[in-house]
């Protein structure tokens, strides 16, 4: 073996510690900020997040904790005051969507689902590649978009494998044929997983609680904007971004379409005598594993009808066309019932309510499981602490938690109305195209860092901006919240790209191609939407009272 020589072998041992260099030097770099004035020692936390946040050099929801040192040493804020930030409303409402989204995932009831949806579409090569998009889609609305690509890619692979084998069957003696249609099947698999970790991105922004920057947004529109009066709540968001989503994803569809499948591959699956037998096989793999769940089981429905109590309770809360049902009998004198207390009620049911029917249902137990036995005792509930303590991601209320107190620091330090000031000379600019600029550099610095982290850094800054050029803040921070989503390029960009990429179908230039056109996409989309539905849905063409100044909380 040959001996590297002195320099690349010490280069290789100072690259390893570049983790400590970063922790150690980082802050002592950029020391002389904190010792000037009260508004450059909150940047100088802002500027050390930033950097251990985009290096990871430190465990994202450990560097989210350096507001609670760092503020109160540089007389920022008070102990007290920064804690406070790290269990909001928005804090609880991520915490109570989750648990019941752990349900859901514990009862497997997110792949019932999505087998019964995908037998309903088909499974044509069109109408497949769209089934399996449009679950993701929507399972990603309700649950974290790691626990669905990592469901649906077993489930897309074992299709796969059926169809592989019955072509195998049939070209076995045909060599030339054979390795054409090895290179339009390989294709053909590529398109079909990057439609997952793609969907798996683009259903999260359809909801409240479907990605962190989501969140982020809500909480710093209550922190920044205290008397926006509950302008993003989660039926108004749902009516922007729902169709936002599904325009989307059918761009998504027609792209991967064009690129991976074609009219070659297309012929080869579509047409001839050939077709049936393949449609089949892949129906069969998906009936094969509809039919391993068995049936629906009395804790599968509890869970579904909880489920469907906390979306319906969500949505005519606060509809804003129309009374919800909190508009007068709770919120009459002041926002008492918010998403959150929706949430963890449902959440607490989950705790309450038993896994098995009681006597009186006995039918159903027998029906669904004829060879299981009546519990001695009372039964486990549909969620116990130990399922939601293993499965709840708490590292992202940390995260967002930190989000919240940076946010509250540049508003006690005066560092938000300085950063406005600065932005003034913006004015001249039409304010689509800051929109749009804007969501280019937030869809680049979301390929290489945390899309939770992008939007916490952003947004208070995109909301000073808009305050000094007198543009309705929401008209930017909605844009640059969903682009903060559009990780499409890399593997490492966000967990259901690196799921993908482990197949082992895929390279990194087969992501990054498609993945810039996705981003292209995403942006148009999000621009057609702000500039269209969402100024009738969001009053955007005026500058709000409530965006006049920031009220301290």
């Amino acid at each position: 073996m040959a001996v590297l020589p002195v320099r690349v072998r010490l280069f290789r041992a100072v690259w390893r510690l570049k983790g400590v260099w970063v922790v150690a030097f980082a802050p002592l770099v950029l020391l002389p900020l904190a010792l000037s004035t009260k508004e450059a020692a909150c940047a100088y936390v802002i500027l050390l997040m930033a950097l251990y946040w985009c290096t990871e050099v430190l465990p994202l929801a450990v560097t989210a904790l350096l507001p609670t040192i760092l503020f109160p040493l540089l007389g920022i804020m008070q102990s007290k005051d920064v804690c406070m930030q790290y269990l909001r409303d928005s804090n609880m409402l991520f915490v109570g969507g989750l648990m019941v989204a752990v349900a859901v995932e514990h009862w497997n009831l997110h792949k019932r689902i999505a087998l019964k949806v995908l037998l309903v579409v088909g499974v044509r090569p069109a109408l497949l590649m769209l089934g399996f998009m449009s679950v993701t889609a929507f399972l990603s609305m309700w649950i974290s978009n790691t626990a669905t690509a990592a469901m649906m890619v077993p489930i897309v692979q074992a299709v796969l494998d059926q169809l592989h084998c019955r072509d195998d069957a049939e070209e076995g003696h045909v060599k030339g044929s054979s390795e054409s249609a090895k290179k339009e099947r390989e294709r053909a698999d590529k398109g079909l997983l990057l439609s997952v970790c793609y969907a798996a991105s683009i259903g999260g922004i359809a909801t409240l609680t479907g990605t962190g920057p989501n969140l982020v947004l809500l909480g710093q529109m209550s922190q920044l904007f205290p008397q926006s009066g509950g302008v993003i709540n989660s039926a108004s968001w749902f009516a922007f971004a729902f169709p936002t989503m599904l325009m989307m994803l059918f761009m998504a569809w027609i792209l991967l379409q064009q690129v991976f499948i074609g009219r070659s591959l297309r012929g080869a699956w579509s047409c001839g005598a050939g077709r049936a037998a393949k449609e089949r096989a892949a129906r069969d793999a998906i009936e094969e594993e509809h039919r391993r769940l068995g049936h629906m089981t009395y804790g599968e429905a509890s869970v579904m009808a909880l489920f469907l109590l906390m979306v319906l309770l969500w949505f005519t809360r606060e509809p804003r066309f129309v009374d919800g049902w909190a508009s007068r009998a709770f919120n009459a004198d002041a926002e008492f019932v918010t998403d959150a207390t929706v949430s963890l009620f449902v959440a607490l049911l989950l705790f309450i309510l038993p896994s098995q029917p009681p006597k009186y249902l006995c039918c159903w137990r027998h029906n669904s499981d004829p060879d299981a036995q009546v519990c001695q005792g009372p039964a486990p509930p549909l969620l116990t602490w130990k399922v939601a303590q293993a499965k709840i991601p708490w590292n992202i209320v940390l995260l967002l938690g930190g989000g919240f107190a940076l946010a509250k620091g540049s508003e006690e330090s005066g560092l938000s109305r300085w950063l406005g000031s600065q932005m003034t000379p913006l004015h001249s600019i039409p304010p689509w195209a800051i929109t749009v600029v804007l969501c280019l550099l937030t869809a680049t610095f979301t390929e290489c860092a945390s899309n939770v982290a992008t939007a916490t850094l952003l947004l208070p800054i995109l909301a000073s901006m808009s305050q000094s050029i007198s543009v309705n803040p929401l008209y930017v921070m909605i844009p640059c919240t969903l682009s903060a989503s559009f990780a499409f390029m890399l593997p490492v960009a966000t967990p259901p790209n690196a799921i993908v990429f482990s197949s082992g179908y895929l390279k990194v230039a087969d992501m990054a191609k498609t993945g810039v056109v996705m981003n292209v996409i995403g942006i148009a989309c999000t621009s057609v939407a702000i500039n269209t539905w969402g100024r009738v849905l969001f009053s955007l063409d005026s500058f709000p009272e409530w965006a006049n100044g920031t009220t301290h909380i």
